[in-house]
């Protein structure tokens, strides 16, 4: 379980920003599921998705993308999971491969968390924001994610990873704007090893 505490250059909760945010979220005599409700709910609602808002900035790393105030899903992701861990709340990445236009391939991954909470386990949270058509929620031990698994190709990656995969660290560091990111965004077939070497039990 230690893995998923660690800070790291991609989830870098030591951070002064980060590590203040984080404060502020957790206040005072919190569960950590409270906690965990409110790092999820303000990075869902406070940082913006790059692709619903049409900004240009990649962010990657946690500290980049709470200094930017926006990010594609996977780059929130690494946010959620440096808020938590900086509250002491084991959390991890977590991937699906779904359509990148609803229709079937091209297929892309899509980022989300898993957090550990004491009464439940593992549970998975989807901060990429809300919009018309997504209502992802926190309410545990029901899962409420953004997206359904519902077409041929689609898939839940198995595992729960203590860092984003490198193909999508990659894909981020080398796209010169979110738009650039949207053409190549990262995939990988499900059940891939790699996708299971990193399970979380």
């Amino acid at each position: 379980m230690q893995r998923y505490l660690e800070s790291t250059p991609i989830i870098d909760w030591r951070d002064p920003g980060v590590q203040t945010l984080a404060r502020e979220l957790a206040g005072s005599g919190q569960s950590p599921e409270a906690v965990a409700r409110r790092c999820f709910e303000w990075v869902r609602d406070e940082i913006k998705h790059s692709r619903d808002y049409q900004l240009q900035a990649v962010t990657c790393s946690a500290s980049e993308v709470l200094r930017v105030g926006s990010g594609y899903c996977y780059a929130k992701s690494h946010l959620l999971a440096a808020l938590l861990r900086a509250n002491g709340i084991p959390a991890g990445l977590c991937y699906q491969r779904l359509s990148r236009d609803d229709k079937g391939a091209p297929f892309c991954l899509h980022g989300l968390n898993a957090v550990h909470l004491p009464a439940h386990g593992w549970y998975r949270v989807d901060p990429r924001g809300n919009r018309e058509g997504i209502d992802a929620q926190f309410t545990p031990p029901v899962e409420r994610l953004a997206f359904p698994i519902r077409l041929t190709g689609e898939a839940d990656i198995p595992g729960i990873f203590a860092e984003p995969l490198p193909v999508v660290v990659k894909a981020l560091r080398s796209s010169a704007s979110a738009d650039a990111l949207w053409l190549q965004l990262p995939d990988m077939e499900s059940g891939c090893p790699t996708a299971a070497t990193e399970s979380g039990s």
